[in-house]
């Protein structure tokens, strides 16, 4: 896909997120002097050719009052983990899960998800339903909490030198 003039113009305008508005488009649209209904079709468009890979939400879980986030990593069978992987994935607690390759022998840990709650127990206990939930197929696990928020942003466009 070739990215046009508009199509940077949009992708910079929308880098920080989309305004918090009740029609987002809509503000965008003004903004750029554009159709709302032609934001949509571009946005769709960079989405489809890859360019972004999703628009979405990243709420900032300490302030929703999740003070008690933790990377749960886990080693699990590499013939079970996409099975088991979309499982935790789906689960209403785990906000992301994903397969990460392994760093032998220092870290044999191949699956991960981010388990959230108000209380550290509160984690602690979810990550036990998630540990019946992989059962013998986990051999080992651990779980690294959080302690700040470093990264919650998009795409970043470089300014044009010159």
């Amino acid at each position: 896909m070739k990215i046009d003039a508009t199509d940077r113009r949009l992708i910079a305008a929308t880098q920080s997120g989309l305004p918090l508005t009740a029609a987002p488009y809509d503000e965008v649209a003004r903004w750029l002097k554009i159709e709302a209904a032609e934001v949509i079709r571009r946005l769709q468009a960079l989405k489809d050719a890859g360019v972004i890979r999703r628009i979405a939400l990243a709420p900032n879980h300490y302030a929703l009052g999740m003070i008690a986030n933790g990377m749960s990593v886990w080693d699990v069978n590499d013939s079970e983990v996409s099975v088991l992987g979309a499982k935790l994935g789906a689960l209403d607690f785990v906000s992301h899960c994903y397969l990460r390759p392994r760093a032998l022998p220092d870290w044999p840990y191949n699956l991960f998800a981010m388990i959230h709650g108000d209380t550290r127990e509160q984690v602690e206990s979810k990550r036990g339903l998630i540990a019946e939930i992989l059962g013998d197929a986990a051999q080992s696990n651990d779980i690294l909490y959080s302690t700040r928020i470093l990264k919650k942003t998009g795409l970043r466009l470089a300014k044009n030198k010159g």
